[in-house]
């Protein structure tokens, strides 16, 4: 687990200004196995918050 001072300097250098939760990069994960994805191909999914 990362410090609170830790945290604050990568949310500040994040656009959204906050650290990613667990549940978030787990849906960016999921999503090319999922039926929603069925018709992408060749993607690149950028889970970054913006940066």
């Amino acid at each position: 687990m990362l410090s609170p001072e830790r945290q604050a300097k990568g949310a500040a250098a994040v656009a959204m200004g906050r650290v990613g939760t667990p549940e978030e990069v787990a849906s960016a994960v999921l999503y090319p196995a999922s039926p929603e994805a069925s018709y992408v191909t060749a993607a690149n999914l950028a889970v970054a918050g913006g940066a």
